[in-house]
């Protein structure tokens, strides 16, 4: 049987304490509901997926406009998730069973909701229940004599003997589709909130005789929602270890698990090695004998074989030679190309650069708009002047050039092959190959010189 998904996304998340809309906030640099909306897509047999927003809406449809898939339906005022799920009525004419997700539940797995939907006959109301030490919070399951669901009542609502319940509702519901608007059409805010609660569905199914079959879910952390900041925390550690976990299992290192985000998709090859505190984002590929120090930020970046990040750097949308190294405290910034067993160094910044193969910039030095051949020596205090306040302009720099200490390259210009440039100089014309080219003023020393001295200081 096809199924239709449908999110509820339209809560304000007033305990966030936040401008964002909850489904909006950052799960590894996601929104809550895109983890949700993944899951959801991966469902065998989906034939619609529906999202119900309310607070925050415009937004919400704005950071999902290329979504084309979802059907959006908003929720004007919000009066609980049975409510919620009516304002989707509409899409679900043709819907045979509907699945009923939450975009605030980001960890679910397709594996789960596929064992889920096989568990539940077709015409059987089927739900998530889980096994809690510590059921504060939750809706509990109420059982009959026969062992057989009866009800769900929220905890406000519950009596000292049904909060003793350690069983308790995770919120995913799969309904029969037929009677959905029956069933909707006959809930009432009878409760402590005076909402719509979608759980009041469990006991409409009872009274008709149709079968409610529980699905105990092995980790009930998969149904962890988040309702305030400490949540999200909690949340984002869950997600990261699980990721982790499976990249480990395809061979990765890393030295503290706990200390270990990854915010986009990480290939690896083999013996690489991550140190704490590193943090991964976009799309990153590591060659084999990688090793990542500590506090490294990677972004959008290629790693060829045998690389050392050294702590502390930051690379983004670059690619790196084999056997080169990087850092401490570099920053390698989009469009560098670094060769084959280059160095860049401590402080040293990179933008735009191609930088050969045995090329070194081991200091305090920033090469913008560069092309810099093989063996080249970038002496501590180097600039390349590419910006002269309105258009950027590129150097261009031989292979197995010495350049100087504390030089500055105004480009345009261009350093021949071969050529030495001494410390201090300021190279505004080409630089032939092969020689030695500076530019300083002489050096003078003035004899019997004193330093001036502050009014009423003895001389």
């Amino acid at each position: 049987m096809s199924i239709d998904v449908v999110v509820l996304a339209a809560g304000k998340g007033t305990r966030m304490r936040s401008a964002l809309p909850k489904v909006l906030q950052p799960l590894a640099q996601r929104p809550l509901l895109a983890h949700v909306l993944a899951t959801a897509r991966a469902i065998r047999g989906l034939r619609q997926l529906h999202v119900v927003i309310g607070h925050g809406a415009p937004a919400v449809r704005n950071a999902f406009a290329e979504d084309i898939d979802v059907l959006w339906h908003e929720q004007a005022e919000q009066r609980g998730t049975g409510d919620a799920l009516r304002t989707a009525l509409s899409g679900l004419h043709s819907a045979e069973r509907v699945l009923v997700l939450y975009g605030d539940v980001p960890l679910l797995q397709a594996q789960t909701l596929a064992d889920f939907i096989a568990a539940v006959p077709e015409n059987a109301l089927g739900l998530c229940t889980g096994i809690l030490a510590d059921p504060h919070g939750y809706g509990r399951i109420l059982r009959g004599a026969n062992g057989r669901v009866q009800a769900i009542r929220e905890e406000r609502d519950c009596s000292p003997k049904e909060r003793q319940v350690a069983e308790v509702n995770l919120g995913i519901l799969l309904l029969p589709a037929a009677p959905l608007a029956r069933w909707l059409g006959q809930l009432q805010p009878a409760n402590a909130q005076g909402e719509y609660y979608l759980t009041d569905l469990i006991g409409l199914a009872v009274a008709e005789g149709i079968p409610v079959e529980p699905f105990c879910l092995p980790d009930p952390q998969e149904a962890l929602g988040v309702n305030d900041a400490a949540q999200l925390a909690e949340v984002e550690r869950l997600y990261q270890r699980r990721q982790l976990t499976a990249l480990q299992k395809a061979g990765l290192r890393c030295a503290d698990p706990a200390r270990f985000d990854l915010r986009g998709e990480l290939r690896f090859g083999a013996d690489c090695w991550i140190e704490p505190n590193v943090i991964i984002e976009g799309q990153v590929v590591l060659g084999d004998r990688v090793r990542i120090g500590a506090g490294a930020i990677l972004r959008d970046v290629e790693i060829a074989d045998d690389v050392e990040i050294l702590p502390y750097s930051l690379l983004e949308g670059a690619k790196i030679g084999a056997a080169a190294r990087i850092g401490p405290f570099a920053r390698i910034r989009p469009g560098t190309e670094i060769g084959a067993a280059a160095h860049i160094g401590n402080f040293v910044e990179a933008k735009k650069v191609i930088l050969g193969a045995g090329s070194k910039a081991n200091h305090l030095s920033y090469l913008g708009d560069a092309e810099i051949g093989q063996g080249v020596n970038i002496g501590a205090g180097v600039i390349t002047c590419n910006y002269d306040g309105a258009n950027k302009h590129r150097t261009e720099i031989g292979d197995e050039v010495f350049v100087g200490s504390d030089t500055q390259l105004i480009a345009p210009v261009k350093v021949g092959a071969g050529a030495t440039i001494g410390a201090g100089s300021t190279i505004t014309r080409e630089v032939p190959a092969g020689g030695l080219t500076l530019s300083r003023s002489p050096q003078k020393s003035i004899a019997h010189w004193r330093r001036p001295k502050k009014s009423g200081t003895p001389a």
